[in-house]
Formats: structure tokens, sequence, C-alpha cells
């Protein structure tokens, strides 16, 4: 287990302050909320936090090490990422406005999509090498493994339910579809703006 409380407090907060803080998963949430509200995006949620939670359990227990060993492995998921978050970008921006979704065709991104996203988050990846060299006691290491990644999952969800909250909260000044639709954008713009370190700065892989 954890070495100390003092560890366990460190680690917790850690957690807490990574999962709220804006990066690609609370941009997009943000632009659920607002665009399909709190019971639609949900799954979306749910995919971000057990999907990263899989991550960190991934990362201590080895994928890693195999990024170092084979570095153009991790070269092919920067760029497959950064192409599919411009997709993702693409989709907010040209999001129609809340009132043309009577017919239920436009949906929110799904649990498994969410759950496959983190694996090309730029902010997912630092988060999870970040828990797994800095909290993780070498004493009993794969428990510490299963029981930071337990946490994380833990801390992440409701941190990350907040900003689906504040979307929500903000349907209502968003009803003129011009409005929504310059949110989309500026949701987007943020997305591609988040590009840079995933594109641009050197990972610890290489």
């Amino acid at each position: 287990m954890l070495a100390s409380f003092d560890l366990l407090s460190a680690f917790v907060l850690f957690a807490f302050v990574s999962s709220i803080t804006p990066g690609p998963n609370n941009t997009m949430l943000l632009a659920s909320g607002v665009n399909f509200g709190v019971r639609r995006s949900v799954p979306h949620a749910l995919g971000i936090s057990l999907g990263f939670g899989v991550m960190v359990l991934a990362v201590g227990l080895g994928l890693g090490e195999v990024f170092k060993m084979w570095p153009p492995l991790y070269t092919v998921l920067r760029y497959g990422g950064a192409a599919y978050l411009l997709y993702l970008a693409w989709k907010i921006a040209t999001s129609g406005p809340m009132s043309s979704d009577t017919t239920g065709k436009r949906k929110p991104l799904g649990f498994w999509g969410a759950a496959a996203f983190q694996w090309v988050n730029p902010k997912a990846w630092v988060m999870a090498v970040g828990a797994i060299t800095t909290y993780t006691p070498a004493q009993g290491y794969v428990v510490n493994v299963i029981v930071i990644a337990a946490l994380f999952t833990l801390v992440n969800l409701p941190s990350v339910g907040i900003w689906v909250m504040f979307g929500s909260a903000l349907r209502n000044l968003l009803r003129k579809p011009r409005a929504v639709l310059l949110f989309n954008v500026a949701m987007a713009l943020l997305l591609v703006i988040s590009l840079y370190p995933l594109l641009f700065v050197e990972s610890s892989f290489s």
C-alpha cells in the first residue's frame, strides 16, 4: 500500500488538480454539457475516468517501458492522436444549434470513444506518467499501481463532472444559434491549441 498518509494526501491533491484543470477532456466535456446536457454526457465522463484509470494501470505495469524500447510506436500514437483530436475539434466546431437536435441525430461522444481518446490525449499521458513515477512506492509496487489507478479514477470522475455541469448551466445563456456557434468554435480552437505539447514538445519516450 502507499507508504504514508502524507504521500496519499499529496497524491489525491495531485489527482484532483490535474483532473479539474483545463485540458482536452474538460474542453470537450464543457462543450458536451452545453450541447447535450448532463444526462447525455454521462457516458462521455465515465469513459474518460475509467479509460484513464486503465491507462494509469497499463503505464504502471510496463507500457511506458515498451515505448522507451520502441520510440516509433509512440510517434505513430502521437500523430494518430493529433489527427483524431483535429477530427473531434471539427465535429465540435460544426455542431448545429441546440434547437436543431430534435431528431436525435446529433450524439455526444460515447463511453468507448472517450475511453479510447485517453491514449492520444497529451495531458492524460503527463498525468499517468507523473502519478506512477512520483507517487508509487517500489515496495509492494504492483499493489500500489492498482491503488493509484483506482484512486485516480475515483478523484477524476467528480472533477471532470464539474465541467459537464458547468456546460449545462450555460445552456440557458446560449439559446441563440449564433451564440452556440461561437462557443463551439472557441472550444474547437482550444482543442487545436492543445495539440502544441503533443506535436512540438519532446516526449520522454524519444
